[in-house]
């Protein structure tokens, strides 16, 4: 079989503004994709005969645009701006591989576990960013769930005793603890967007391979946080009643491709607990499936905040550990032909 041949970048993508936000012009791109399929011999996508995912995290305007809530600067200062340079160049030069691509969206309301409006101290005051609430400090009364989100929320439910079963959970699992993130990926707001010029590269492939982009929202629930597009960090309340389930259809469909690219924001965190639960699913399933995950190394970087946290050496020392249990860590720039299996 005589695979697709690495495709040119289509002229329209400048990558001097991958870092903005703006409108993609949607029927000038459609024509421009109809177009370039004949140019380059495209096939549809479904008659792919080794189908390939390219499954993307979080990559929204919140985390990958400069002076957005939660901005993914890496040690660079530019981490996601230069990761989605890379990430669509690698789309466009490969539009002729890339079966479909499934694009996860965190997605937040106000009235959230782990945004400020959920507790308070007992002035009534809001926790700021950042803030970690451990079980301790729920059990002394340092914080407690705000009475007015308990009335709102789930008036048929306790949830201050919610509030120590989370954090206790939270804290027993030896993850992080309960982060008090800012206000970001709000639902309706423009940070719960795709960054622009990745959402025009998939709208292009879209057209191009006639296979429509899959969308997986992750992070509604108010109980429980969900850096994972997978799982949720909590499942059950304390009565055992369940809060949110495991996304086991998304790990089916995931594992019935030939290969799963993975790439997105942040590295250290909803890309590695995406990656982790997927792994997870693997070993108890079939270890060798794992060698069918392919890590975009240059399309994704760790949460960095100068002078106050650095989550570059974990987030490595994570990724090692993939490429142990088989997956491949890979570049951008090399063409898919030289990846281990895909040739």
């Amino acid at each position: 079989m005589t695979l697709p041949a690495v495709l040119p970048v289509p002229q329209f993508f400048d990558p001097n503004r991958v870092g903005e936000v703006w409108r993609v012009p949607y029927q000038q791109r459609a024509a421009e994709a109809k177009a370039w399929a004949l140019d380059h011999r495209l096939t549809p996508a479904s008659t792919d005969r080794q189908r390939l995912c390219l499954l993307l995290i979080d990559v929204q305007n919140t985390f990958c645009i400069p002076d957005f809530e939660l901005f993914v600067g890496g040690r660079s200062g530019q981490g996601a701006v230069e990761d989605n340079r890379r990430l669509a160049e690698f789309i466009y030069r490969n539009l002729g591989r890339i079966t479909t691509i499934t694009a996860t969206l965190d997605t937040h309301t106000v009235m959230q576990v782990f945004h400020a409006e959920f507790w308070v101290d007992a002035e009534g005051h809001n926790p700021p960013p950042m803030t970690l609430i451990h079980y301790d400090e729920v059990v002394q009364g340092k914080w407690r769930v705000n009475p007015a989100v308990a009335l709102n929320l789930s008036p048929s439910r306790d949830l201050q005793a919610y509030g120590l079963h989370y954090t206790k959970t939270l804290d027993n699992r030896g993850k992080y603890p309960l982060t008090i993130w800012p206000y970001h990926s709000m639902l309706g707001g423009i940070g719960h967007a795709l960054v622009p010029a990745i959402e025009e590269a998939c709208f292009f492939h879209t057209l191009a391979r006639q296979s429509q982009t899959r969308f997986e929202v992750k992070g509604s629930h108010p109980l429980t946080e969900n850096y994972s597009v997978l799982s949720p960090e909590v499942t059950e309340d304390d009565q055992g009643r369940a809060i949110a389930p495991k996304n086991t259809p998304l790990i089916q469909t995931l594992l019935e491709f030939d290969a799963v690219i993975v790439a997105g924001q942040a590295k250290s965190h909803c890309v590695a607990w995406t990656v982790a639960d997927l792994l997870s699913d693997i070993q108890a399933t079939d270890p060798a499936l794992a060698q069918k995950v392919y890590l975009l190394d240059d399309c994704t970087s760790p949460v960095v905040v100068p002078g106050v946290v650095d989550f570059t050496d974990p987030a490595e020392a994570t990724y090692a550990q993939f490429a142990t249990a088989g997956m491949h860590r890979v570049q951008s720039t090399t063409p898919l032909v030289e990846w281990p299996g895909l040739g």
